[in-house]
């Protein structure tokens, strides 16, 4: 199973209706992130409704678990709702 395999299967507890997950690690070359890779990340949920970014953001990185520093070195995140994402 790939990281990315392994992100998506964690992050299904949110149950998305969206997820796009892409691995941007090959931008930071020789940047001192080890083994670790850098994502983006963008997932639209309903369990986000009506909380703030932060708490938004919360969730994903409780989700991933300890998938977090030895697998992922950064993750930019954007977190919407479907309301949200319809705009």
């Amino acid at each position: 199973m790939t990281i990315i395999d392994a992100m998506k299967q964690r992050l299904a507890a949110l149950e998305p209706t969206q997820l796009e997950l892409i691995d941007d690690s090959y931008k930071h070359a020789g940047h001192g992130t080890g083994e670790a890779g850098v994502y983006r990340l963008q997932i639209v949920s309903e369990r986000f409704s009506g909380l703030a970014t932060m708490a938004r953001h919360r969730l994903v990185y409780d989700a991933l678990g300890d998938l977090m520093g030895p697998a992922i070195h950064a993750l930019s995140i954007t977190a919407r709702t479907p309301a949200e994402n319809s705009r």
